[in-house]
């Protein structure tokens, strides 16, 4: 199994500067990373900072949420057939939003080949303080990505004031009361801060694992197994008595009368049934807050 992490943040927070300082504390303690960069622009400038010898994909003119998740899938896939690698690295767009992200790379495809550790938000410590002079549509992304992070790397710390400094993680807290912050300067995180996350957890269909490391992480994924089969009403009641924590379901569910699982989707509240005319594992993956508290309809 490949543990992954997400690495998330605004346009010049310090992503790359994380990512290369991870890679090479992977390669020291003799792990080998594969690298998925993604970047809305037509030239990979970041990927240059990527060392040679390192598998890497490269999404370039889209995003890894909306309409770049299929092909994320598939670069992912690639990796997964044609390299040897022990870790993932993905550094997502500053246009990507969390939740968006987390749907893009977890599929119910390789979901058991895949250890999802978590999401790192690396955020600008000086635009923090400066966050009221953004837009209202990417001042609240940029909450966003504070507020979904599993670690929380308050950056450029060392442009700040003390004063500053302890406005900034008291603020950040009261945002994401969950995420571990980190003070930092050039994006450094030690790697066994990173080791420590777990935002995976996994079940069967009568079993769940608890995803809790010290405390809850409240965004959090989970693979149920299905064993049976349902209606598609059965599965449509159970969608119903969800809350409104669970952001995103997808995979293949067994549907009686019909040869192969269907591919299900569920996302702002709505349900999509699509036919599939080849065999496809019997999975389903959950995305959102507190997930593992979340019961199949056999477990209820």
């Amino acid at each position: 199994m490949k543990d992954v992490y997400l690495f998330s943040g605004f346009l010049g927070s310090g992503k790359t500067s994380m990512l290369t300082d991870v890679i090479r504390q992977l390669k020291e303690k003799g792990l080998k990373p594969a690298v998925i960069m993604n970047e809305l622009g037509k030239l990979p400038f970041d990927s240059q900072a990527v060392e040679s010898g390192i598998p890497l994909k490269e999404m370039l003119e889209g995003c890894i949420c909306c309409t770049g998740s299929e092909k994320t899938e598939a670069q992912i896939q690639t990796l997964l057939v044609n390299e040897q690698f022990d870790v993932l690295l993905i550094e997502t767009t500053g246009a990507a939003h969390p939740v968006e992200a987390l749907d893009a790379v977890y599929s119910p495809l390789f979901a058991d080949q895949l250890n999802i550790k978590g999401i790192v938000t690396v955020a600008d410590s000086k635009l923090w303080l400066d966050r009221q002079t953004l837009t209202p549509q990417v001042k609240s992304l940029y909450l966003e990505q504070i507020r979904h992070a599993h670690l929380l790397l308050a950056n450029k710390i060392d442009l700040l004031t003390e004063s500053e400094q302890a406005k900034v993680v008291y603020e950040m807290q009261g945002v994401n009361p969950n995420a571990f912050i980190l003070q930092t300067t050039n994006g450094r995180v030690p790697l066994n801060l990173l080791e420590k996350l777990q935002a995976t957890t996994r079940a069967s269909k009568n079993e769940v694992q608890s995803a809790e490391i010290g405390k809850h992480l409240h965004l959090s994924s989970r693979l149920i197994e299905i064993e049976g089969s349902y209606t598609q009403e059965q599965i449509e009641e159970w969608i119903k008595s969800l809350p409104n924590t669970v952001y995103r379901i997808k995979g293949y569910i067994p549907i009686e009368g019909i040869r192969n699982p269907m591919l299900f989707q569920y996302a702002y509240g709505l349900v999509q049934w699509l036919p599939e005319y080849i065999k496809m594992p019997n999975k389903i993956v959950l995305i959102g807050e507190r997930i593992n508290e979340i019961k199949f309809i056999d477990e209820v």
